[in-house]
């Protein structure tokens, strides 16, 4: 019998649902500002392969996110010559708009702007103040993070994509887990962070034809 990529995928994820019924218990929180969406360990989509998105909004319209582990080779320097201090990585935050710079920090109390995505997270601010405080060494790499790009999602589009347990969905969190800068290993640490019950998910391969 001959089993295509597909029916692999269908088998897996029957055997997760049945044996521990893994996905079906991951989604019981809701989604919100603050929220990570953690890709199911089968995500096909590049953009989103094994990844760790930072909602920063949730409204009627759609769902806007940062994806925190996929480094481009891009320092900000390198995208704003005028910031020649910021040896900050650039991260791509996902698909859409990648002509477009954003930041999330946790340094409200020095450059007093953003817009709260949950206790001490901002999204965007004051860019040239920011810029002044980089330049002048008064910004860690721990506070800030900068993406190109972001990941959008239309009206219910993301709702859906959960219901399919696309997304496994993390509101309680360490805030230092957003600036880490072993992002190539951050997708199984949060997975692990789940607890036991969902930590050998990390073990499934990526593409269900290698098992």
């Amino acid at each position: 019998m001959i089993l295509r990529i597909s029916d692999n995928l269908r088998i897996l994820r029957s055997i997760i649902n049945s044996k521990i019924g893994v996905l079906a218990m991951l989604n019981s929180n809701k989604h919100q500002a603050g929220s990570l969406l953690i890709s199911e360990p089968f995500m096909i989509d590049p953009n989103f392969k094994r990844s760790v998105v930072l909602l920063v909004e949730k409204s009627e319209g759609g769902d806007i996110g940062f994806v925190l582990n996929q480094r481009s080779d891009l320092l900000v320097s390198d995208l704003i010559p005028d910031c020649w201090n910021a040896t900050f990585p650039v991260f791509v935050g996902g698909p859409v708009g990648k002509d477009t710079l954003h930041f999330i920090h946790r340094c409200y109390d020095k450059i007093s702007s953003g817009i709260e995505i949950s206790e001490g997270l901002y999204w965007g601010g004051d860019f040239e103040g920011l810029k002044m405080l980089i330049n002048s060494n008064q910004i860690r790499s721990d506070e800030v993070k900068f993406f190109v790009g972001y990941s959008g999602w239309g009206e219910d589009q993301l709702k859906s994509e959960i219901e399919q347990n696309s997304w496994l969905i993390e509101n309680n969190y360490k805030p230092d887990v957003l600036f880490v800068e072993d992002e190539e290993n951050l997708w199984k640490e949060v997975v692990i962070s789940l607890g036991p019950k969902y930590a050998h998910i990390v073990n499934f391969p990526e593409n269900p034809s290698w098992n």
